[in-house]
């Protein structure tokens, strides 16, 4: 059977339902496919955290670009939530990060100066304070820093309302249709196949995570993505015992809107083995115990694990493919998808209407990883 579109998407993750939604608000006609179910791969086994300050570890285009896709989120979020009548959990009420001794407090006390010198406004508390804002905190937390701006979303409920909003704007989606091959002619790719279509189209994007690179070695384009597992705990069986986001050095703990605490999360190199180990899950259990020790209490309601899409270098490929004038990348965002899927959507889509990619940190570009 054969179809067509302006634009075929390669998976519908975060970061490929933001691209079918920007491009349809756009007047694209776009096909998204997904060799799964769209949003349950990584997009879904993430904590849903919007944290660039907290997760950054030096100024640079990953910080710049963090910062902007947490600022761009109140509006997103307004702009969804009107179109599919419902409550993303949106929560920017702030994100702890402590120290249990003193290398770890110094490092905390750097990092907090050098973010504070760019002017955001982050809070150094001692271990009174600290205890002041989240009571339940373990006595061994000495130190840690308040960044009241960041916070959290519900990723599944943002990865569902992306994929309604995009339909109601006239995209398509086929689930359980992943990307056999493409059909290509002078630099150009003209039609995308799968096992049950094949559909001709002006230009392709492959937002697929960990899979990303497998679809681009047939393109014969170097894409190094490759899958590093996270696993992830939900407790609960008590009241939640923390309010806002708690980061230590083993782990966080996320508060979620239906009274689970998220802990997380493992980084582990394991190829495509998506499955939860008593390992991980042991390590998971003891950093949420250390951080808050009420928690070692707390009944496991379940576990799980997704491959987050890393790339050598720690940023995301999003751009032009090296060889082809209409095929793209929007992938690689490996521990912030939630946080960067929306605007890296929103960017793409505009780059390909206007021709411009200027707004894309050239850091990010798919060429940096030469041809080969």
């Amino acid at each position: 059977m054969s179809r067509g579109a302006d634009v075929v998407i390669a998976g519908a993750g975060i970061a490929g339902a933001a691209c079918a939604y920007e491009l349809a608000k756009r007047g694209a006609s776009v096909v998204l496919l997904d060799y799964g179910k769209a949003g349950m791969q990584a997009t879904n086994a993430a904590a849903g955290m919007l944290a660039p300050l907290t997760e950054t570890q030096a100024r640079g285009p990953m910080l710049d670009f963090g910062v902007e896709a947490l600022r761009a989120y109140p509006a997103l979020v307004d702009e969804l939530q009107a179109a599919v009548g419902f409550d993303l959990e949106l929560r920017l009420n702030g994100v702890l990060k402590v120290a249990f001794d003193e290398a770890l407090a110094d490092a905390l006390r750097r990092r907090c100066a050098w973010q504070r010198e760019l002017g955001f406004d982050l809070r150094w508390l001692n271990d009174a304070e600290c205890r002041e804002l989240e009571p339940r905190l373990s006595e061994h937390a000495i130190c840690g820093v308040f960044s009241p701006e960041e916070g959290n979303i519900s990723n599944q409920r943002l990865a569902l309302a992306l994929v309604r909003a995009a339909v109601a704007r006239g995209a398509t989606i086929h689930e359980r249709a992943g990307v056999r091959g493409f059909a290509r002619t002078r630099g150009r790719i003209v039609a995308v196949k799968t096992a049950d279509a094949t559909y001709a189209c002006e230009a392709v994007i492959i937002a697929a995570g960990a899979r990303s690179g497998q679809l681009a070695a047939r393109l014969g384009v170097r894409l190094p993505v490759r899958p590093v597992r996270g696993q992830m705990l939900a407790l609960g069986g008590m009241r939640a015992p923390v309010r806002h986001i708690v980061w230590g050095p083993d782990g966080y703990l996320v508060p979620r809107a239906n009274g689970l605490v998220f802990a997380g999360s493992t980084v582990e190199d394991v190829g495509f083995r998506r499955r939860t180990t008593r390992a991980g899950e042991r390590r998971l259990r003891a950093a949420a115990s250390r951080l808050v020790p009420q928690l070692a209490a707390a009944t496991v309601h379940f576990a799980w694990a997704g491959l987050r899409p890393g790339t050598p270098d720690d940023l995301p490929a999003i751009g032009r493919l090296p060889g082809y004038e209409n095929a793209y990348a929007a992938t690689g965002h490996y521990r912030n998808g939630i946080l960067l899927g929306p605007l890296s959507g929103r960017l793409v889509a505009e780059a390909m209407t206007s021709g411009d990619w200027s707004a894309i940190p050239a850091a990010f570009g798919p060429a940096r990883f030469g041809t080969h």
